[in-house]
């Protein structure tokens, strides 16, 4: 098994009173993934972090082998949701790793 974990920090410039929407059409976007893509065990987005903090999203998504996460990775449902990803944050940090 392959975990394939990121973490996200969102543009400054996002509305606060946006946040929640745009959280929660990430994780519904990524989330649907499971039905779509072969080889996903689990995939979960967290949305609701601590104060202390310094990310507001994290992606916890199990693949079945490195192969099934390249597969996803280059998916074209992964990349309709990516798109909308990559358009609302700032950072992101990736850990990929054996388990």
């Amino acid at each position: 098994m392959v975990k394939h974990i990121i973490l996200w920090k969102l543009r400054d410039d996002i509305p606060p009173e946006k946040i929640p929407a745009v959280k929660d059409e990430i994780k519904a976007g990524l989330e649907s993934l499971i039905d779509k893509i072969p080889g996903i065990l689990s995939i979960t987005v967290h949305t609701n972090p601590l104060p202390q903090s310094n990310a507001d999203l994290m992606l916890d998504s199990t693949f079945e082998s490195e192969e099934a996460l390249a597969i996803y990775q280059s998916h074209p449902e992964h990349i309709k949701v990516a798109t909308f990803v990559r358009a609302n944050v700032s950072s992101r940090t990736c850990m990929d790793f054996i388990a």
